[in-house]
């Protein structure tokens, strides 16, 4: 019973974003700062027509998981996938995304895939448009006194390499989604944080299913080039 209370005052999250330099974010004793810093792989590239090209952020989610795995709640996720906002994705759902995130929470839509829909959008957490460099997130807990998970899951689309290419069939083990896909699957940074700590930093632990059949983590990472490089750095302090 203990531990259910503690996962409900988790849940209770209140928080803002800032990605401008002229914005302020004002802290209280307790709230949780985390600082996403861009990676030279966090503007991607993304084709259009006749040889034009958009300069695309990523996709990304930030939640909170107790240290049993079980998802707690989400304080930032970006609009496209929130609300199914893809542009010239021809159908594709985009579930090779962030599937991670999506089966963390383990919501089940209408057709049977668990990433949100136009009809039915995620709106339980702040979102927004990508940023097209840092990011500062502030979490205001109802309560902190046990561990918590927090994670972060990026992904861009179509940011092909040798490994993930854009000519893998559905069912090949690399296959992303096809042309307007992933390529290299979605990453997935996460670390423990204790009511006692001031300062960490979530770590790269591994990637997710290239295909989003799944939500499992996978540890090889060898065959990621971009992908990689697309944060810099996640740093979380405690204000004390």
């Amino acid at each position: 019973m203990k531990i259910n209370i503690q996962i409900c005052l988790l849940g209770i999250v209140l928080l803002t974003t800032s990605c401008k330099k002229d914005e302020s974010l004002f802290y209280s004793k307790g709230d949780i700062r985390i600082k996403i810093e861009a990676g030279e792989s966090w503007i991607h590239k993304f084709p259009m027509f006749l040889g034009i090209t958009k300069d695309n952020g990523p996709q990304f989610a930030v939640w909170l998981e107790d240290t049993k795995g079980k998802y707690i709640s989400t304080v930032f996720v970006t609009k496209k996938i929130a609300t199914e906002g893809w542009v010239s994705n021809r159908g594709n759902r985009r579930k090779e995304s962030l599937p991670h995130w999506c089966y963390q929470r383990g919501e089940v839509y209408e057709d049977g895939l668990y990433l949100p829909t136009k009809k039915q959008p995620f709106t339980d957490a702040q979102t927004g448009a990508t940023p097209k460099s840092d990011k500062e997130i502030q979490i205001k807990l109802a309560d902190f006194n046990t561990p918590v998970v927090i994670k972060a899951e990026f992904n861009h689309s179509v940011d092909f390499n040798e490994s993930f290419p854009k000519s893998a069939k559905d069912g090949d083990e690399n296959y992303s989604g096809g042309e307007m896909g992933s390529g290299q699957p979605a990453v997935i940074y996460a670390d423990t944080i204790y009511p006692f700590q001031t300062n960490a930093e979530l770590i790269l632990i591994g990637r997710s299913s290239s295909d989003g059949t799944n939500g499992r983590i996978y540890t090889d990472l060898e065959k990621l080039s971009t992908a990689q490089n697309i944060v810099k750095s996640i740093n979380i302090q405690i204000v004390e």
